[in-house]
């Protein structure tokens, strides 16, 4: 007679975590390898060792993988934001610690999947996940305690958190492309920005 094997509810978790973590690791991996556009599900899959019907079970496609990853990097990061919030004794203060610790954060994400982009690949772009969502919460809360102390002038918080956000990503972006990667000069490209306008950037040679 054979016999059937029943986990435990807490066995069963642990093999679902293990299994997303497997999932996730393999993605990884292969976003770096090939590029998120050349990879497919498929090549996902057989860095797993799980069946096509276990991917399934956790991922409907590879984009919901990507999300996955990015949501897990969100996790991550926003700790670090939180301890940056504070120490925050003004806005100049805040925004240099967190995009250079989002940049030194980036760089490091991008040895970890062991990719080296070249200018004008192709980027996955991140749906707003629940973690991507709460550093985007983190970031329009620490202005909003700014703010109130007196310490930056009060503007409109959620045009500004959303602003701050999208130079930092779009700028992170391009720093990723360059050789020598300088999180110094990007972090201060962005501050400047962010700060004084265009008129504060530094000048280029022509």
């Amino acid at each position: 007679m054979s016999q059937i094997l029943y986990l435990s509810p807490g066995k069963r978790e642990q093999t679902k975590a293990a299994n997303r973590v497997a999932i996730l690791d393999a993605a990884r991996a292969v976003f770096g390898e090939l590029g998120f556009e050349a990879a497919t599900v498929r090549d996902i899959i057989r860095r797993t060792g799980l069946s096509v019907g276990a991917f399934y079970n956790y991922y409907r496609s590879k984009e919901e993988v990507f999300d996955a990853l990015a949501d897990d990097g969100a996790r991550r990061f926003r700790p670090i934001l939180q301890a940056l919030s504070a120490k925050a004794s003004d806005f100049e203060s805040y925004l240099r610690a967190a995009v250079r610790a989002y940049f030194d954060f980036l760089a490091g994400e991008q040895d970890s999947w062991g990719v080296d982009r070249a200018p004008g690949a192709p980027l996955a772009h991140t749906r707003n996940t629940p973690e991507i969502l709460a550093v985007f919460e983190e970031v329009r809360r620490v202005f909003a305690d700014v703010m109130d102390r007196g310490l930056a002038p009060k503007v409109d918080l959620d045009y500004l958190a959303a602003s701050c956000i999208a130079v930092a990503r779009e700028i992170g972006d391009r720093m990723l492309e360059r050789r020598p990667l300088d999180v110094e000069a990007a972090s201060e490209f962005v501050v400047r920005l962010i700060l004084g306008g265009v008129t504060a950037l530094p000048r280029v040679e022509p």
